[in-house]
């Protein structure tokens, strides 16, 4: 009579961990203790305590995704939702923000349009949106409207404009902060349209200007390219208006109260 194969002894622990590290399972890796412990003490089945690790492996992956996608946004991470006080929002703008939170605007590859007096918090309330969505997994890229025209001329430059255009359109949305502020040369003006032009219905444009539309012309320094920019950027757009105090110069009378109490009940000596 054959004797049965001796059954193989089942890895340790260290194998199994050092398993999932060849496999690139990190998260698995990483749960893998305190998950075994639990099954042993709660009497899991093999299936339960699987379903777990896989749960532990979805999460790692979806943390180091966000990881990914908030590193290569560019945004200025201290400009968080939490950091902003909404109290402080104008009251339509407070009402939009939870619909913008939701993206749908960016399934729609609407644009939004901030407007409003330096200081009244425009670059916060856009970064702070676009640091939400890029948690929920949206692509979104943060710059400056000056240092996003240096790129493009530079790529025209080296007659490389179409490739450069064709990495942004990997983004849902992009952030022009401050397009009001940069006085273009007709060099940069052509390629500012060129990329409003390419991301007209094919995604999103998240800008905040100082300047209203009606005075873009400061901007193109020519009324028709004027007119036409803006055409494309309204047909489907948010546009949210930033009136009321400067919120800098509100800080720094509260910042200014605050330390004045302070000096106050300060005993003289």
């Amino acid at each position: 009579m054959k004797r049965s194969p001796k059954p193989a002894a089942p890895p340790s622990d260290a194998e199994l961990v050092k398993s999932f590290r060849e496999l690139r399972l990190t998260g698995m890796a990483d749960a893998w203790e305190s998950l075994h412990q639990a099954a042993s003490q709660q009497a899991w089945d093999g299936g339960r305590l699987l379903a777990a690790l896989f749960e532990a492996e979805a999460a790692r992956r979806d943390a180091n995704r966000r990881g990914r996608l908030l590193k290569e946004s560019r945004l200025p991470l201290h400009k968080s939702l939490s950091q902003m006080n909404q109290d402080l929002l104008p009251t339509a703008v407070r009402r939009q923000l939870p619909g913008l939170l939701r993206g749908d605007f960016l399934d729609r590859r609407q644009n939004l349009c901030v407007f409003g007096l330096p200081g009244r918090g425009k670059t916060h309330f856009l970064c702070a949106l676009a640091q939400e969505l890029v948690v929920n997994g949206r692509r979104i890229l943060f710059s400056s409207t000056g240092k996003l025209i240096e790129k493009l001329l530079a790529a025209k430059a080296r007659h490389q404009l179409d490739k450069e255009l064709a990495k942004l359109d990997r983004f849902e949305a992009i952030i022009l902060d401050d397009i009001g502020y940069v006085q273009h040369s007709r060099e940069e003006m052509e390629v500012l349209f060129t990329l409003i032009a390419e991301r007209y219905e094919r995604g999103s444009l998240m800008i905040s200007s100082n300047l209203a539309f009606s005075k873009w012309e400061q901007i193109f320094r020519d009324p028709m390219t004027a007119m036409a920019a803006v055409d494309r950027l309204v047909q489907h757009a948010v546009i949210l208006h930033f009136d009321g105090d400067s919120l800098r110069v509100k800080l720094a009378q509260k910042t200014q109260n605050q330390e004045t109490q302070e000096a106050d009940m300060t005993p003289q000596t």
